[in-house]
């Protein structure tokens, strides 16, 4: 069978991170939600997404397809009924298609034409921004389970302080020493050549992605997941980096999650907790409004190659945009949008021939090319986002 995954309804409530991706690509837990998918149905996927994103990720259709929602997790009961859905039959949560069967022939779907199968089962379903970190915890035990069972952790070194070790696993390459790893509220796993700095104090659950690095005396506390090819340190908590994004230097990161291509600038913090403990309410792309998270912890969420310098501060429940770089003294406010530049005194236009030269040079030194795809996604972006910059 020919497996889709499809943005669904939810895209435009995880901007930013959707605008340079679709919904499949995001990453919680371990994995992101396509590699998820794709290691419970036993295939490959493809994806329906915006228009402009289809030349990175374009969609294969064959006779027989499964378009399955990409905004919910997969789950053993789950797929067996999306693997069990024959021709004209969709799955259904409350309202909402989870899956669906239907042929290249189909050029309209009309749901009233399908056979219901309603899923009374538990699903994770992401359908917020904030809903990667505050679900991060659900994600990382699932994908713990299923990427660890049936194989071996590497023995963990002796110099290491460790409670509860058999929640602990580390692959081939990863390197940790002289840490304290305490995997009692969580699991806790490194992946391939991920290395752990001594002094570093990890509480899980904690996901280290391959080739990441937590320096010296970080301190993390779960359920926080750094994807691959980032640099950590300080003080972070129940955040979500998705990867190739850096957070090197002391300062404060909780209730947040940051895209990729991402720099957080040394002792630059961020607010998770209103003063007066009311709850957060954060901008949202779908309404052009703040909404209401009904959290009382949120901090950043920065949307791919933003930047920020040295002792930046942001407010509570702040939103930044793809390609944006702020700086200066003082608290910028809290939605900024694609391509600013500046902060508390006020942004200007961050011209795309000077934000790409920076990408340019950032993802060199991870050995990527800057492609012509990515600069038409991000002059995509730039002139989606245009409505939103008063300058």
């Amino acid at each position: 069978m020919n497996y889709i995954l499809f943005d669904g309804p939810s895209r435009n409530a995880l901007l930013p991170f959707t605008f340079t991706r679709p919904v499949a690509e995001i990453r919680i837990g371990i994995l992101t939600i396509r590699e998820k998918w794709e290691k419970f149905l036993g295939n490959t996927t493809t994806t329906i997404t915006e228009d402009y994103l289809s030349g990175r990720y374009p969609m294969v259709e064959m006779e027989e397809n499964v378009l399955i929602n990409a905004s919910y997790l997969p789950n053993i009961e789950l797929v067996q009924i999306i693997k069990g859905l024959e021709h004209n039959q969709a799955v259904f949560h409350g309202e909402e298609v989870i899956a669906f069967h239907t042929t290249d022939a189909q050029e309209d779907i009309d749901f009233d034409a399908y056979q219901a199968v309603e899923y009374h089962g538990e699903c994770v379903q992401i359908q917020q921004t904030w809903d990667i970190f505050s679900k991060n915890g659900l994600a990382l035990q699932a994908d713990f389970d299923l990427l660890t069972h049936g194989r071996k952790s590497q023995p963990i070194p002796s110099n290491n302080r460790v409670i509860d070790p058999e929640n602990i696993f580390i692959e081939e390459g990863a390197v940790v020493e002289c840490a304290t790893l305490n995997a009692s509220p969580g699991p806790i796993y490194l992946a391939k050549d991920s290395l752990v700095m001594e002094g570093s104090m990890i509480r899980g659950g904690f996901f280290l992605g391959e080739s990441s690095v937590a320096k010296m005396g970080t301190r993390i506390y779960g359920p926080t997941t750094i994807g691959p090819g980032c640099k950590v340190g300080g003080e972070i908590t129940n955040t979500v980096i998705f990867g190739n994004s850096n957070k090197g230097h002391e300062g404060y990161l909780g209730n947040s999650v940051l895209g990729e291509w991402c720099n957080i600038g040394a002792d630059t913090n961020s607010s998770n907790l209103k003063n007066d403990y009311s709850t957060v309410k954060l901008w949202s792309y779908e309404t052009e409004s703040f909404a209401k998270t009904q959290l009382q912890f949120c901090g950043l969420m920065m949307g791919d190659h933003s930047k920020c310098g040295i002792n930046t501060m942001f407010n509570t429940g702040t939103v930044v945009g793809v390609s944006s770089n702020i700086y200066g003294c003082g608290y910028p406010r809290n939605f900024i949008p694609s391509f600013s530049w500046g902060g508390a005194a006020g942004f200007t236009t961050y011209k795309p021939e000077k934000a790409f030269q920076t990408a340019k040079a950032m993802m060199e030194r991870r050995g990527i090319c800057f492609t012509s795809e990515d600069e038409k996604i991000l002059n995509h972006i730039f002139d989606e986002s245009a409505k939103w910059r008063k300058n």
